[in-house]
């Protein structure tokens, strides 16, 4: 029975190497980093600190945790560094859990203007007993309205300030944000998921030398490494967020994926900088490309995008919904997105897609390629050709583009079982 199982898998990666993926929250890892998922410290445990874990046998596992956190403040320039969340929401899980404490009150972006759910009452936060208040929006900016935020903070007065979004075309304006926290002397967090590899690569601002006091991230958007998380934080934290994040909210944390993550700390500190540039440079030219075929591509009047993503109001085309599966049914993989004016309900079928170019990127594709890509979108939005033969033509596009790039040794970005 168990064939059956592999075979699904090899389906699967026949059909990622034949599409096209733009999905803005996923990424490849390297066959260095893959290489640790087989090891043995897979089938271990290493509760606690380095240095002061709870089981024995983790001589090894320390010198690897040790080795992963200091190149991650070097990396980052970082005062204080847990790498132990397995994920971006048990990271925001555990900030939660060490700023603040249930019944306060947080500002935090909502789900439509792109806000992470579990910044949201519904998921996280709520969890965590946080009242919810959403920061006013200015739609056409697709950012924070400051000033309205700046009154509306003086008025609530929160405990917490929550940055950082899933859908997040612009810098978000930290060093106001802390200006107006430090008057109320609330703390400011930045969920960085989506944005770590451009800090890493310094296309984007690092939100901890604006002043927040904590970051938290996955590791695996534009980021180089696998599916964890971490946070940073001041030096003045750093016993609250480790205390919050064990035993507040992880037992285990993985080891073999921790292994895989120390190795991508040192691809991006050897290639960070060039990827994340190349990936800023191809999302601003595939946001040209799609509006110079009149699609009603978000942030036109601020350059479209200074992250890897890419916002598209397709409402006149059905939605969302209709969009991402003509999209899919030529091999090209996006997901539908809500936008500022959708109701939390129109899940099923929001107003946007929303596009992520930082896994093409690593493939090696630079801005020729994303001009064929626009191509390809507008071929199957608007059904010039059919779907049969624009599958076989991005399969053919596909061929030329099956290798990790970014890393020390490339290799098939969807190895064989």
């Amino acid at each position: 029975m168990y064939s059956e199982i592999f075979n699904i898998i090899r389906k699967h990666n026949e059909m990622m190497r034949n599409s096209i993926p733009l999905i803005a929250s996923e990424n490849l890892t390297s066959e260095l980093v893959r290489k640790c998922y087989l090891a043995d410290f897979g089938h271990r445990y290493a509760e606690g600190k380095v240095g002061e874990r709870y089981y024995a046998g983790c001589k090894f596992i320390d010198e690897v945790e040790d080795l992963a956190i200091r190149l991650t403040k070097k990396l980052f320039d970082a005062e204080h560094v847990n790498l132990q969340p397995i994920s971006g929401v048990v990271a925001n899980l555990a900030a939660f859990f060490a700023l603040t404490k249930p019944g306060d009150t947080v500002f935090s972006i909502s789900v439509p203007c792109g806000g992470h759910i579990s910044h949201d009452k519904i998921s996280a936060a709520g969890l965590r007993g946080l009242k919810v208040v959403y920061y006013p929006f200015d739609v056409k900016a697709m950012n924070l309205d400051l000033p309205a935020t700046e009154k509306l903070a003086r008025e609530v007065k929160p405990e917490l300030f929550i940055l950082g979004s899933s859908l997040m075309l612009f810098r978000q304006p930290v060093k106001e944000i802390v200006e107006i926290a430090e008057e109320i002397e609330a703390k400011v967090m930045f969920d960085a998921s989506h944005v770590l590899g451009l800090i890493a690569g310094k296309v984007y601002p690092n939100p901890m030398k604006e002043g927040a006091d904590v970051l938290t991230a996955s590791t695996h958007k534009t980021f180089f490494g696998p599916q964890r998380a971490l946070i940073l934080s001041k030096e003045s934290l750093a016993k609250k967020i480790d205390r919050a994040v064990f035993p507040g909210v992880v037992s285990n944390h993985h080891l073999h994926s921790l292994a895989g993550y120390a190795i991508a700390v040192m691809e991006m500190l050897e290639f960070g900088e060039e990827y994340a540039k190349q990936v800023v440079k191809n999302a601003k030219k595939l946001a040209e490309e799609l509006y110079n075929r009149n699609y009603a591509v978000l942030g036109e009047k601020f350059g479209f995008t200074e992250t890897h993503q890419i916002a598209i109001d397709v409402r006149s085309l059905g939605g969302g919904d209709p969009v991402a599966r003509k999209l899919e049914a030529v091999g090209i993989i996006i997901n539908k997105n809500l936008l500022p004016w959708d109701p939390l309900e129109s899940t099923a079928n929001p107003s946007g897609i929303r596009l992520g170019v930082q896994e093409v990127t690593r493939l090696g594709m630079k801005e020729e390629e994303m001009i064929s890509i626009a191509e390809f979108i507008d071929m199957a939005i608007k059904e010039k050709k059919s779907f049969e033969e624009l599958r076989k033509e991005i399969s053919e596009f596909r061929r030329d583009f099956q290798t990790v790039k970014f890393t020390f040794e490339e290799c098939n970005a969807y190895s064989e079982l």
